[in-house]
């Protein structure tokens, strides 16, 4: 079993920045593959981001591409999502996630951290 948690949401300005923190504890033996999903009020979850246990792979939404970054810190099972020039648009709430498979799913999941950008 292992657990996500996110943590760094919070509200910003439309074109103003936010890092997410996904920290994984338990069995983190891996391989892993981590990322992010999305939810935004009264839509479905949608993939944003993904990256390999090695951090050599990455997946991005196209929404996503050119604005956001994933790294990862494998001494720490940590993963970050650096979130630049943000939009109205990228308001969700966040979904840290992890997944013995590639592509990413979801099979643990964190609890979720809001991000609100205003206009």
């Amino acid at each position: 079993q292992v657990h996500v948690a996110e943590s760094g949401g919070g509200l910003v300005q439309a074109g103003g920045s936010l890092r997410l923190s996904c920290a994984a504890s338990g069995r983190t033996d891996g391989p892993y593959v981590m990322g992010w999903f999305r939810q935004a009020l009264g839509k479905e979850r949608e993939f944003v981001v993904a990256i390999s246990w090695s951090g050599s792979s990455t997946d991005y939404a196209d929404s996503v591409k050119g604005r956001f970054t994933i790294s990862r810190d494998g001494a720490e099972n940590t993963v970050y999502l650096q979130m630049n020039s943000l939009k109205p648009e990228d308001t969700a709430v966040y979904f840290c996630a992890a997944d013995r498979g590639w592509p990413l799913r979801g099979e643990f999941w964190g609890q979720g951290t809001q991000v609100t950008v205003s206009s």
